[in-house]
């Protein structure tokens, strides 16, 4: 938890509203794709040696990982590496054993479409493409929650609607960082798309978003999912009227507004 809290305060918040060992494996999960994440993010990695180590990590997930030679895969830039990713192994070994292969094979899915993007140069041209990004960058995230759901709680929400999840966020990040991407001669926009494209392309999977909670009756998976989706709309908002992001306050006021006592038992 502490690695977490480390990587991202964003996700920690919400993960701390989940119970015993679905908290556990939603926390190893966030471990897991973030690990692969530093990897495929990284500027100073060729993009043949990225989708080579991403596809060797892939095919450890899929089966009984080994650790060892995970290590051997990442020593050509373990140099490069932070903490998450050089301990991978940890986070597979914190996941409940239930859990543990659901979450393995999501992280594999994953890995291998970084792998296809990074040798792509993340250069998106059409609608298509765009989908494809975002479904293995967030949408899958979506999917593997709700297997992870269902698994603990017996809760069961629509695959479709879970994959619109996460791509709004994913959506939403990429509306916000579009010039920083820019800069780095990254590009997430279909050909001839304006800015005003991908807003509705957001806001046409918040809307899904906004459906897929509609299922899900357990308070403490639905504050997990109800808070990053409540980010998102304000930071479409927020953007809306030529603002960047949300203020510090706004962020706070909105963990009160979504989480109210329970966050105070969890901070």
């Amino acid at each position: 938890m502490r690695v977490l809290k480390e990587t991202s305060r964003t996700f920690y918040i919400p993960i701390t509203f989940l119970q015993r060992d679905l908290k556990k494996a939603v926390a190893s999960a966030y471990l897991c794709m973030r690990a692969i994440d530093e990897i495929e993010d990284h500027e100073e990695i060729p993009k043949e040696l990225k989708a080579d180590i991403l596809m060797k990590t892939a095919a450890l997930l899929e089966g009984s990982f080994d650790d060892v030679a995970y290590q051997q895969v990442l020593q050509p830039i373990l140099p490069l590496m932070p903490e998450v990713t050089r301990r991978l192994g940890d986070w597979i070994d914190y996941c409940p054993a239930g859990a543990r292969m659901r979450m393995q094979l999501a992280t594999a899915e994953m890995a291998e479409g970084m792998a296809k993007w990074a040798l792509k140069e993340w250069k998106v041209e059409t609608h298509e493409d765009l989908d494809d990004y975002t479904y293995y960058v967030a949408g899958l995230v979506g999917v593997m929650l709700s297997d992870l759901w269902e698994w603990d709680s017996g809760v069961r929400t629509d695959r479709d609607l879970a994959i619109g999840y996460g791509r709004g966020l994913q959506a939403v990040n990429i509306l916000r960082n579009q010039e920083e991407d820019s800069e780095r001669g990254v590009g997430y926009f279909p050909k001839e798309w304006t800015r005003a494209d991908m807003f509705s392309y957001a806001e046409g999977n918040l809307a899904k978003a906004d459906a897929y909670m509609e299922d899900i009756s357990k308070r403490s998976i639905r504050l997990f999912c109800q808070l990053p989706l409540t980010f998102a709309h304000k930071t479409l908002d927020a953007m809306k009227s030529g603002r960047e992001k949300m203020t510090r306050a706004e962020v706070e006021r909105t963990v009160q507004e979504v989480a109210g006592d329970d966050w105070e038992e969890n901070a």
